[in-house]
C-alpha cells in the first residue's frame, strides 16, 4: 500500500463516539487504522462538550502517531448537509444538534478540513471501498439495528442526492397498516423489523405462552428478550418464534425486493446487530427477492452479510474524507 496522507475518522453516535487516524488506497480496497480510541460517554452530553472531546481526542492520536491528519471524516446519525459541514437533525442525540458548524468548529481546532457524511452512508461506502461490496458497481446495505438505516451505490457511485439522504431503505413502507415509525409515517420497515420491534413481537409471545424456550431464556423477564434471545429461542426450537422471525424476514425481503426492482444491485448488503439472526433472516430475504421479482430473473443478486462489522463507518469516512480532498480515489469511485 503506498501511503499518500493520514486521515482522521470520526463514528459519531449516542452511546459511542469512536476516533481513528488511517490510511486508504482505494484502488487496492484496502485501509489500515493507525491509531484509534472510543470516548467515554459517547455523544449523549450536549454539541459543545462532545465536539470539544472529538477535537481533544483527534489531537491525540495526532501526536501519538506524530503526523496531523491531512482531513477528517464524520459520519453523523442523522441529517447532515454536506456542502455546509453542518449538522441539521440528528434526532437521537439531545438537542438534535440542530444547525451545528460541525466542520468549521472541530476544522479551526484540527487545521484540517472537515467533511460530514451521514453515518449509515459511511458504513455503505465503507463496505462498497473495502469489503463485501468490493468489486461490485451497484448495491446496496442495509443496517439493521435499534433503527434501520441505508446506503446504495448507482454504477460506482454512491447516492447522497440533493441533501445527502438519498438511501434511507428503513422508511420504506412495507406494511401500510403497521404501526406508527419514529419518522411519523406507519408501517416503515424499521417499524416492523428493527431490533426494537423483534424485541417487543417477542415479548408477545412470550406473554401468551407461546414461547416455551424464550420464556427459559429470559428468565420469564420481558425485560430481556431482544433480537438476539428470539434467534436463540428459535434454534432451540420455538416454532411461534421461528415463525415470527421468518416473517419479519419477509419484510426485510420486500424493501430488498423494492430495491432489486428499482436498482437491479448486484449485491444487496445486510448489517448490524439483528444480521446476528443468520440464516432465518438471509434465506427469508433470498426467498423474498425470489417470490416478488418476476420482471426479471434475480440470481445474479447476491444477499451476504456485511464485511467490515463496527469498522465499517470508520472505513467509510476515510474513504470520503480522501475523496473529498481528491486523495487516492479514482474517478470510477466518485461520490456525488
Amino acid at each position: 500500500m503506498t501511503i499518500e496522507a493520514l486521515h482522521g475518522a470520526v463514528d459519531l453516535g449516542g452511546s459511542h463516539v469512536g476516533l481513528a487516524l488511517g490510511v486508504v488506497d482505494a484502488a487496492a480496497g484496502e485501509f489500515r487504522l493507525v491509531a484509534r480510541r472510543d470516548l467515554e460517554g459517547g455523544g449523549y452530553d450536549g454539541w459543545q462538550t462532545v465536539l470539544d472531546r472529538i477535537a481533544e481526542g483527534m489531537l491525540e492520536l495526532a501526536r501519538e502517531v506524530g503526523e496531523p491528519p491531512a482531513a477528517i471524516g464524520v459520519g453523523c446519525p442523522g441529517w447532515v448537509d454536506l456542502e455546509q459541514g453542518e449538522t441539521r437533525f440528528l434526532p437521537n442525540l439531545p438537542g438534535q444538534w440542530r444547525d451545528v458548524p460541525v466542520a468549521r468548529l472541530l476544522g479551526e481546532r484540527l487545521e484540517a478540513p472537515v467533511h460530514l457524511l451521514n453515518d449509515v452512508r459511511a458504513a455503505t461506502l465503507g463496505e462498497f471501498t473495502f469489503g463485501a461490496g468490493r468489486g461490485t458497481s451497484t448495491m446496496a446495505l442495509f443496517a439493521l439495528g435499534t433503527g434501520i438505516g441505508g446506503g446504495v451505490v448507482v454504477d460506482g457511485r454512491l447516492r447522497l442526492g440533493p441533501l445527502g439522504s438519498a438511501g434511507e431503505l428503513g422508511h420504506q413502507i412495507v406494511d401500510p397498516g403497521g404501526p406508527l415509525c419514529g419518522c411519523g409515517a406507519r408501517g416503515c420497515l424499521e417499524a416492523v423489523a428493527s431490533g426494537p420491534a423483534i424485541a417487543a413481537a417477542g415479548v408477545r409471545l412470550l406473554r401468551s405462552g407461546q414461547a416455551p424456550a424464550l420464556f427459559d431464556l429470559s428468565a420469564g423477564d420481558a425485560g430481556r428478550v431482544t433480537a438476539e434471545t428470539m434467534g436463540e429461542a428459535a434454534a432451540a426450537g420455538d416454532e411461534a418464534v421461528t415463525k415470527e422471525l421468518e416473517r419479519i424476514a419477509g419484510l426485510v425481503g420486500i424493501a430488498a425486493a423494492n430495491v432489486v426492482v428499482t436498482l437491479h444491485p448486484e449485491l444487496i448488503v445486510l448489517g448490524g446487530g439483528v444480521a446476528g439472526l443468520g440464516d432465518v433472516l438471509f434465506d427469508g430475504v433470498r426467498r423474498t427477492i425470489a417470490d416478488r421479482v418476476r420482471v426479471f430473473p434475480t440470481d445474479g443478486v447476491r444477499v451476504e452479510p456485511a464485511a467490515l462489522g463496527t469498522d465499517a463507518g470508520l472505513a467509510g469516512v476515510l474513504a470520503w474524507a480522501a475523496s473529498r480532498r481528491g486523495a487516492g480515489l479514482g474517478l470510477h469511485r466518485d461520490h456525488g
